[in-house]
This record gives C-alpha cells, structure tokens and sequence, in this order.
C-alpha cells in the first residue's frame, strides 16, 4: 500500500494479507489516520491545532488532542536528554533562513536577524500537562514545529491500527522513517536500506523486526552562496545551520517517534558530539561522516547487530 502524507509519501508492506476489499478498507483507515495527524500536526496548513496554536499570544493552559499533547511531551523529553541541541521551538530561525512553510528566498541572514529570533525560542518556554491534554505557552511569540518528531509519530499511530486489527507482520514507512513487525514475506527480519548521501544506491541495509529507524540528513535539503553548504537543519544554540561533517544518522528505537527526534538531535549534535550522547543513551545509531572527498561509516556497537553482512 502506499500513498501520501505531510508533505511526502508512505509504504506499507503486511504479509498474509488476503481479500483485496479488506486491504482497501484498511488503507481507507490508513489515510484517515494521517490526515488527522496532519491536521494535528503540520505547520503548513493554517486550520491545523498546532497552526492555531502557534498564533495563539495566549499564555494560559490550552485544551488539545492527545496525539498533539503526547507528540509534545516527547519532544520536550528529548530536548532535556539532549541538553537543547533539539528544539521544536527553533521554528522562526528556521523560517529566517527560508526553510520553512512560507515560501521565501533562501539567504544568509544577518547577525542581528539572528539574534533576534532566538529571543523567540526555547523547549523550556513549553510547558504540558499530558494527563489533561493540555499545553502552555511561557512566552506570547513561541512558535512550534514538529517536523522533526511528526512523521516518525504517524508511523507510530499506523502500526497501532494494523495492530489493533490483528496484523502481526507488516512494515510502515513515512519519508523515510520506518517501523517493523515480526517477519517479512520470506519469514526474515525485514532488510532495510540506508541511502547513500548521494542518494544513488545503498549505503547499507539493516535486519528489523519490531524496531524502528529513522534517518536524518543534511543532503536533500540546502542551499549554497559562494561555495558554502547551509542545512536546512538549524542548531538552536548559534541559530545557523549545522556545519560539521556528519551527512547523515540512522537511529533505532522501540518507537519511531523518539527514533526521528534523537536522529535530528544527534544531527544537529554532529560526530563527536552526536556519537558520545549516543554511547550514553545505548543507542544504535549509524553515521556517514564526509572525510576529505569521500564518506566513512561509524556505527555505535549496539547498531552492529542489525547489519545484515555483506549486504
């Protein structure tokens, strides 16, 4: 099954499945599933919770799903393990470089520019109340987006439903986050790839069975003036775009969701930084570092485990 969602498209793959009227019902379910957490959840549409709640300048406790208060509380929780390198509030620096949901020339903005937005940022000026689904604001201006956790928490919600409707062994992916269940069609661990910063062939494949992956990169979204590379993700810390050497990280978790929120924390993080927190944290994570004018591997031991030999 596949189709689209937040902005790219999703697979899912479920072995013994039978009568085709039970797979288009499930799929109906599917879709259903995603445009509500797309109405949840994205930044783009402006009748969203989240859009609404962004432009809200109330800073009293505000009412909201349970998807939006979950996928919030997470987020904040990763914030803190993290030490700030992941932020869902860096939202304005974001839309100050142009990457964001309104559409603007890309540029370098300027030191000022900078500084400014980031008096409009900060995970500690969000507070949640998950057991009354409710949510605050510290400051009026305080912007959220969740690109960063979204996909990842929709692939989460996916495999609930295929669960709950008594499906053992499936795969979901959004964009590139994935999900695993049991065995794939062959009674094996599902095999999935890891793309080459090049995005030509694979860099690796990886043997899952109810575990998650999730990959962030800097190399589909950037810009370049006069030979520079600037990310499309931004470290909150200095409010630019990460210049290190790390391309891109692969991370495992049990549930997608904290997969695609520590891969963009590690992202932003870079190498050194990004491969301790890992060690710390017993986190599988794979890495495709630039060094000089190739690409090296480095994996956590943890992560080995997964690497299908010889791919």
């Amino acid at each position: 099954m596949n189709g689209q969602t937040m902005g790219t498209t999703y697979s899912i793959k479920i072995v013994r499945q039978h009568a085709n009227t039970k797979k288009l019902k499930i799929q109906f379910r599917i879709d259903s599933v995603l445009i509500d957490i797309n109405k949840k959840m994205s930044t783009y549409l402006d009748d969203s919770e989240l859009t609404k709640f962004n432009n809200s300048k109330d800073t009293n406790w505000i009412k909201v799903s349970q998807d939006l208060v979950i996928v919030i509380s997470q987020a904040l929780e990763v914030s803190e393990a993290s030490g700030g390198f992941y932020d869902i509030t860096v939202g304005p620096l974001v839309n100050l470089w142009g990457f964001g949901p309104v559409f603007k020339n890309k540029k370098i903005p300027s030191p000022d520019e900078i500084e400014e937005r980031k008096k409009s940022i900060g995970y500690h000026n969000i507070l949640v109340d998950v057991e009354n689904s409710k949510i605050k604001k510290k400051k009026k201006n305080i912007y959220c987006d969740l690109s960063s956790i979204a996909k990842g928490y929709g692939v989460d919600k996916v495999a609930m439903l295929l669960e709950r409707v008594g499906i053992k062994n499936y795969m979901v992916e959004i964009g590139g986050e994935v999900k695993t269940k049991g065995k794939n069609a062959k009674n094996e661990k599902w095999r999935i790839g890891i793309a080459t910063p090049t995005n030509v062939g694979l860099q690796n494949i990886v043997n899952l069975s109810n575990y998650s992956m999730a990959t962030s990169g800097d190399y589909l979204n950037y810009f370049e003036e006069n030979g520079v590379r600037y990310s499309h993700t931004i470290n909150p810390k200095t409010g630019k775009p990460i210049t290190h050497k790390l391309a891109s990280v692969s991370v495992i978790h049990d549930e997608c969701s904290y997969a695609d929120a520590f891969a963009t924390a590690i992202d932003v993080m870079g190498p050194e930084k990004g491969y301790k927190f890992a060690l710390q944290r017993n986190l599988p994570i794979f890495m495709i570092v630039r060094e000089n004018n190739s690409f090296v591997e480095k994996m956590t031991p943890q992560f080995k485990n997964f690497i299908t030999k010889g791919k």
